[in-house]
């Protein structure tokens, strides 16, 4: 089983979103369909990078690493990296 966090960028907001989860396909469709509370304010996300996990919690462990920076910078960083996949 692989675990992914990944990282969103809405154009229309301006703003990124970063989370973890199993199926990325599934999670797409419930951000974008508005079933998810954050998220739901519009609908075109797109999804920036990705860094796939052997366990949900070293993805979570990581998607609270990102987070607690609390920096677009280090968010934009990741992203030029390429961390995809």
């Amino acid at each position: 089983m692989e675990f992914v966090i990944y990282i969103l960028y809405s154009e229309s907001v301006d703003r990124y979103y970063v989370g973890h989860c199993q199926d990325l396909n599934d999670r797409m469709a419930r951000h974008k369909g508005g079933r998810s509370k954050y998220t739901k304010m519009v609908t075109d996300w797109e999804v920036k990078d990705t860094e796939s996990f052997s366990t949900r919690g070293k993805a979570m462990i990581r998607e609270r690493e990102i987070k607690e920076k609390k920096s677009r910078k280090y968010i934009e960083l990741l992203i030029a990296e390429g961390h995809t996949g």
